[in-house]
């Protein structure tokens, strides 16, 4: 069955467009978008026009059309309304307008033949099919006839006729004998186009009976059989023989010979025929003729040329093909039969005529309320094709006015359209040779902007590659695009982006400072939308050692190196290729981390090897060579570094050129690759050599380019794959005659050393460069853009020259020439340079303050005038410095903060700001010179922010239903407190948790007693503190109620939790809690978050539950997780943490100042003699009272202090206050009731005590075997990575 070639129209079903009007707008092909706009019927699918079913089965007419709302269907027969409700026999499909005639149980297909055709309809037009011509196949029966037997004489022509029964389509017909073979063709027997069989001239061995004409009828499948026709064929011996022996001696007579025969056409008949084709056809010319010998058959074309690439040659060339006809293909086609003895010809004029073709075919139009549009429809055929218009299926003549229409030959013009005027019009372009028929709606639509593209969607890009960020939109009218960098930032323009008319935002070459946020904004007179997506530049994947060529013996051992350098945040995957294809599946080839090994190599392994490295963004590859040789036959040969080669000789002596040869050294066993050759200077720098060119190893001469006035000697060095050898004896020497320079010195440049002078410098020439004796240089400068004449002194022996008394950093012209005694090098270029710079004069102004939130503010200033700079613009500096803590009294050093801003910037952000605080900031500009004034101080404050946690929670006095909680306030409040939250939870003994319960304590308490709790329960309290802003981190503890008076439940079982982390640019403190036997021995893992390396492991020295890790990446995340050596299995959960970027400038790095080397050594001094007398004590009186001891000192203020004080790591001085040293801790330490807490300091003994495990109270207490231990905060309180303890294991929860 011929399929149809959809139209225009309905390739487009759901994508709308209209290239005819700029107003006319493109509807995205997104289902969602779809689904709620209103559009006219759009035919999808349909059947031919030209529609040829088989009679046996059902016949199925296609019609699938689209719409919102969706359509209804409708047919015509014959040009009549054809009510399928009223025949049994036909159905239409459910939701589709597709017709489904049933011929299997008991219709006849002969009574549906016909034309058809659909109508999809809704409320904003109706869509017409094409004209669908059904018609049954027909496969009839051959009539009979009566066949009489062929005698032929040998040499004439024959015909074998075999007129085939006329079906429907018309079959194809081929010859086959008795045994379905089929026949034997030749450039002496073919079938012709018309089916018959022709014979130019018939042979013995053609005589046969059984020639049959087969037709095969492809719709139904069947094969109809002509009756058998005979052939004999009579040779003239045989003839003769025959003749005798029915005739008397007397009679004379004898058949003639087999006569040769000039050509004669035996189709087409007579000189000349005509042939008309039509358009995109394939135009078939047939000549087929008699003759003996065979004649050969020749095309042309009168008065041209048989079109290249189109033109094809069939059926031993008796059948010219010109495939894709067009009118240019027509004319006078000759065939010529030519053979020994003469030539026949015949001449076919050619026509071509065309069916209507589209030139331009309409285009949907979608259009808003007021605006204009065309449809245009254009086509082109011969004889020239007639236009005619209908609207909704009706001759447009005859539909209902639309004042907004107006029909001008083969276009629609539409004026200030309203919605009404949305339909579906139809354009018929009709000649006598067929038409076309294409559906085009008009709808009109008022849509305020959408953003197709899904919201903050993320693009990664490799840097110096382009990116393009989507921002798919669609309104009506057609919508504005505008990009902004970041939600708050300028509309980006310039010649460093792109803007695509689908919206798409292109940055031709992005960089490392393309990365950020872009908000896209669509406007139309209706409205307006944004939408934000994410830039990540990523670094490109490099191959730092690539694959190197190797040459290996035979049954060796070979490595190809391919070490890749990628972006931290790529997983790179490397495939080894061998001659591009995969590796063999030989355990011989070892592929690891960054080689590829191969062991034990055979000659099959000779060839290229790749190494392909990939990400998901990019792709880099090496190759090498592996070249295998055969192994030594014995062990006597030795592979060695080549002899040097000798008998140098120099010939063609010319001033510029001299030829040197020489006779290779012996190469020992492995072939020379390459020479080198070198020279010496003996006028300039005697006894040094250095590198001329080199060669390939088969080549003993070379031509040596020479420069003047140098005392030259040549040496020649050998090189084969195992190394260099000695150099050969020097060649006789050869002094060049001297010349001007050709060169001048490079690297000129004009910088001032001092306001007032101009140092020249450059690069002297090299001595063989002077060309010459007496080598000098003439320096010249001027001020540039003033009509002053060049100043010039001509010095010797230097590289430098100070000009003195210029004004202050002004532009000078400047140029270097070098001369010799010979006379002057080529005029130099010119080089611009500037005088000394000066300190700048003037400080920005209208510095303004924008406080963005609590840690983060912008600052804006107005930019110097550029004269007043005087000197290169490095940029400008922020100085700004906390004044107050609005949250806290405090009295810290004033520690000033520098940000620099390069470039001609006039704003900058300040991170890391402390909440609820006063600053000051003051806007100096730089140069290359240094500073100048700064602008007067700028004073503003930060908002509240949310608190660090409380310093400390203590769970104390446990009795059967109660227990008591203590805190202390948070270090850092960051505002007003305007409560506490503490919630808890009971945990039974299969580790699920409680009920949560809530309560909000006032600010200004520092302890709570908790009463109708469970007995021999276990609760897990979460705390921490609120500003008016939100709600602080909280900190975590659990405690148990006692089963009776004076027992304590204590935990059995080991565990590791509250991993914390706190971390800085390239280091990180981490800090656990440890329940379990004592003397566990810790270590902790760590690697990159997200990456599938393996995990790095650090040993913790002694057992103390906290360890510092250095050697980070900054601004990169981690994941770390601490386990307990011999305890299987056992480790804590993973915790993530993320270094700071790099800091920030600083004026004072404070350890390196003296004071506070010595103040630490002092403080560690202290410590140590601490320790030996908490050991002595603890020797003399057994256990030492820690419970006691810390119930005595519960003031608060004596806890460690944690959090940061909310700055970015990266911005925090290292010339910390005096209340801050602190440990780089996020969370906080609390004790229980039955263990005491441990804490680290600034001063960790990490630094000052390896091997000691704890520290120190305010009175000197050791501390450190009754840490208190701690876990983290389950994820929405669901579950518990704890093991139960025995009271647990005997009471749950109710």
């Amino acid at each position: 069955m011929t399929k149809k070639k959809s139209i225009s129209a309905s390739k487009a079903s759901l994508v709308l467009f209209l290239c005819q009007m700029i107003s006319a707008l493109d509807v995205p092909l997104d289902s969602k978008l779809l689904e709620e706009l209103s559009q006219p019927p759009t035919i999808t699918q349909q059947s031919p026009k030209d529609y040829i079913v088989d009679p046996r089965e059902n016949i199925v007419i296609q019609c699938e059309a689209k719409g919102k709302p969706p359509p209804s269907f409708s047919w015509t027969r014959n040009g009549t309304h054809f009510d399928i409700d009223k025949d049994a026999q036909v159905t239409m499909k459910p939701n589709s307008g597709t017709l489904v005639i049933n011929i299997m149980n008991g219709g006849k297909a002969e009574a549906y033949e016909g034309v058809y055709q659909c109508t999809a309809r809704n409320e904003r037009g109706a869509a017409i099919s094409n004209n669908i011509v059904i018609r049954p196949s027909r496969s009839p029966l051959w009539t009979k006839e009566k066949l009489e037997p062929n005698q032929v004489r040998e040499g004439d022509s024959l015909v074998l006729h075999c007129r085939p029964p006329v079906g429907l389509p018309p079959p194809i017909i081929f010859w086959m004998d008795n045994a379905f073979q089929r026949l034997p063709q030749s450039e002496r027997v073919s079938q012709g186009l018309n089916g018959d069989l022709y014979f130019s001239n018939v042979q013995p061995e053609d005589t046969r009976e059984d020639y049959i004409c087969y037709a095969r009828f492809n719709h139904t499948q069947t094969i109809q059989q002509k009756q058998p026709i005979s052939v004999k064929v009579f040779s003239m011996d045989s003839l003769n023989d025959t003749i005798a022996a029915n005739l008397s001696d007397t009679d004379v007579y004898g058949a003639r010979p087999v006569t040769e025969r000039q050509p004669v056409l035996l189709t087409p008949t007579g000189s000349t025929s005509t042939k008309v084709e039509l358009r995109g056809n394939v135009l078939l010319l047939e000549c087929i003729a008699a003759g003996l010998p065979t004649p050969v058959i020749r095309w042309i074309k009168e008065g041209g040329e048989l079109p290249a690439n189109r033109t094809f040659f069939e059926n031993f060339k008796k059948t010219l093909k010109i495939i894709d006809v067009s009118e240019a293909d027509s004319g006078n086609y000759k065939c010529i039969a030519r053979n020994i003895l003469g030539s026949a010809h015949h001449v076919i004029s050619v026509t071509v005529k065309a069916a209507p073709y589209w030139i331009t075919a309409p285009r949907n139009l979608v259009l808003s309320p007021g605006e204009d549009g065309t449809l245009i429809c254009r086509a082109n055929g011969n004889p020239k094709p007639s236009i005619s218009w209908l609207a909704n299926g009706v001759p447009i003549a005859i539909a209902p006015e639309d004042p907004s229409r107006k029909v001008d030959g083969d276009t629609i013009i539409f004026s200030h359209v309203q919605e009404r005027s949305s339909a579906v019009y139809q354009c018929n372009a009709s000649n006598e040779y067929g038409y076309l028929l294409a559906n085009a709606f008009v709808n009109v639509l008022a849509e305020p902007p959408r953003i197709l593209t899904p919201a903050n969607k993320l693009y990664q890009v490799i840097a110096d590659s382009p990116a393009l960020l989507d921002c798919a939109y669609f309104g009506s009218p057609k919508p504005e695009i505008e990009w902004f960098k970041g939600v708050k930032g300028s509309i980006l323009h310039g010649s460093e982006y792109i803007f695509h008319d689908n919206g798409t935002l292109e940055i031709p070459v992005a960089q490392k400072d393309s990365t950020g946020a872009y908000t896209c904004v669509a406007r139309n007179k209706l409205g307006k939308i944004q939408n934000e997506v994410q830039l990540e530049i990523k670094d490109p994947t490099v191959i730092i050692k690539q694959p190197e060529y190797k040459v290996i013996q035979r049954y060796g051992q070979v490595s190809f190196e391919c070490i890749i350098k990628h972006d931290s945040t790529l997983l790179p995957t490397v495939i080894w290729l061998k001659d591009n294809d995969e590796l063999p599946d030989d355990e011989r080839f070892l592929v690891g981390k960054d080689n590829l090994t191969i062991m034990n190599v055979t000659d099959k392994d000779d060839g290229t090897y790749t190494c392909i490295v990939n990400t998901t963004l990019d792709s880099v590859s090496a190759s090498a060579v592996l070249t295998v040789v055969a192994a030594p036959p014995t062990p006597a040969i030795i592979y060695a570094r080549p002899n040097p080669p000798f008998d140098l000789e120099l010939t063609g002596q010319l001033e510029r050129s001299v030829e040197l040869s020489w006779i290779p050294g012996d190469e020992n066993n492995s072939p020379i690759t390459n020479f080198v050759i070198e020279y010496e200077d003996g006028l300039h720098e005697p006894g040094l050599w250095h590198y001329q060119t080199e060669v390939p190893g088969t080549q003993t001469t070379v031509q040596l380019k020479l420069s003047p006035y140098v005392n030259y000697s040549f040496r020649v060095i050998a090189v084969n794959e195992i190394g260099r050898s000695q150099p050969s004896e020097p060649s006789e020497q050869y002094l060049t005659k001297s010349a001007n320079p050709d060169e001048n010195p490079s690297n000129v440049q004009g910088i001032g050393s001092e306001p007032d002078n101009l140092v020249i410098t450059w690069e002297s020439l090299k001595g063989f460069q002077s060309n010459g004796p007496g080598l000098q240089y003439k320096v010249s400068w001027r001020q540039k853009d003033v009509d002053d004449e060049w100043t010039s002194v001509i010095v010797a022996n230097v590289s430098k020259y100070i000009v003195s008394g210029t004004p202050t950093f002004v532009p000078y012209e400047i140029k270097v020439q070098a001369l010799n005694d010979l006379g002057y090098a080529p005029e130099p270029s010119e080089v611009i340079g500037h005088s000394g710079e000066d300190l700048p004069m003037v400080a920005p102004g209208n510095v303004q303050v924008h406080v963005i939130n609590s840690t983060l503010a912008k600052v804006h200033w107005d930019p110097v005038p550029l004269k007043t700079v005087r000197g290169h613009l490095q940029g400008y500096k922020v100085y700004y410095w906390k004044v107050q803590s609005l949250s806290r009294r405090s009295r810290r050093h004033v520690e000033k903060k520098i940000l620099t801003f390069k470039g001609n910037k006039t704003f900058g952000m300040l991170p890391g700001l402390e909440p609820y605080s006063t600053y000051k900031l003051n806007v100096r500009v730089a140069n290359g010179k240094g500073e100048g004034p700064a602008s007067p101080d700028k004073v503003f404050r930060t908002p509240e922010g949310v608190p660090s946690s409380p310093s400390f929670l203590k769970i104390t006095n446990p009795t059967l239903d109660s227990l008591t909680l203590e805190w202390g306030s948070p270090t850092h409040p960051n505002g007003v407190l305007t409560s506490y939250i503490l919630k808890f939870q009971p945990i039974n003994n299969t580790h699920e948790l409680g009920p949560l319960v809530e309560i909000r304590i006032p600010a200004n308490e520092s302890s709570l007693i908790l009463k109708n709790l469970n007995y021999s329960t276990r609760y897990k309290f979460y705390f921490n503190a609120q500003t008016s802003v939100g709600s602080g981190n909280q900190i975590t503890e659990e405690a148990v109620t006692i089963m009776d008076e004076g027992k304590m439940v204590q935990p059995l079982y080991p565990r590791i939790r509250n991993v914390t982390t706190a971390a800085a640019e390239t280091y990180a403190n981490i800090s656990w809690e440890y329940e379990g036997p004592d003397h566990a021995n810790f270590y902790v893992e760590y690697g990159v978050a997200g990456s599938k390396e393996d995990w790095k492991k650090e040993i913790v020295n002694g057992s103390r539950s906290f360890f510092v890790l250095k050697g980070l990446t900054p601004g990169t995340a981690y994941k770390v997780r601490v386990g307990a050596e011999g305890l299987s299995g056992f480790r804590s959960s993973e915790d993530v943490f993320e270094t700071g970027p790099a800091m920030a400038s600083r004026q004072v790095d404070i350890a390196t100042q003296g004071w506070f080397i010595g103040l630490m050594c002092a403080v560690a001094l202290l410590i140590l003699i601490l320790l030996i007398v908490c050991f002595i004590r603890r020797n003399k009186g057994g256990k030492y009272p820690v419970k006691e001891k810390e119930d005595a000192h519960a003031d608060p203020e004596i806890q460690p202090m944690k959090e940061d004080d909310g700055t970015f790591g990266e911005y925090r001085s290292l010339e910390s206050d005096a209340e801050d040293h602190k440990p780089l801790k996020k969370g906080s330490r609390t004790p229980s009731d039955r263990t005491v807490k441990k804490e680290d300091s600034d001063d960790s003994l990490v630094d000052y005590g390896e091997g000691v495990n704890g520290q120190f109270n305010e009175d000197g207490s050791f501390i450190g075997q009754y840490s208190g231990k701690k876990e983290k905060e389950p994820a929405e309180g669901n579950e518990s990575s704890e093991a139960p303890s025995p009271v647990n294991a005997m009471n749950s929860f109710v």
